[in-house]
């Protein structure tokens, strides 16, 4: 098993969004520190998946195929790393956000809508 060294420490990760599930993040966000650039939310592949998906948005398609630049992780660790994604954590399946210019999220259209 790889061993990652994670940017926050576990005792600094704070109840900032409790109880919205499980979901996928890259390593550039929770090992290298990058706010989150591009998310989206998908229909969820289980009970304790939240549906969504969380990048940096600078990731290669070579980064993100390979299963070690991404782990699971409950949505608080990530809204730990990057606060701003909980204004938008109830938004559907089929949302999806990206980091503007001015560094703030506006809702983006999917490939599949």
């Amino acid at each position: 098993m790889l061993h990652k060294n994670f940017h926050l420490a576990a005792d600094l990760i704070k109840p900032i969004a409790v109880g919205y599930g499980a979901c996928y993040a890259t390593d550039r966000i929770t090992v290298d520190g990058k706010l989150v650039g591009y998310c989206y939310r998908e229909e969820p592949d289980n009970e304790l998946d939240s549906g969504w998906r969380f990048f940096a948005g600078d990731e290669s398609q070579d980064y993100v195929d390979n299963p070690d630049n991404l782990a699971i992780y409950d949505i608080n660790t990530i809204a730990n790393h990057d606060p701003d994604i909980t204004a938008f954590l109830e938004a559907p399946s089929g949302s999806a956000f990206e980091r503007n210019h001015a560094g703030q999220f506006v809702a983006v259209r999917t490939e599949d809508a």
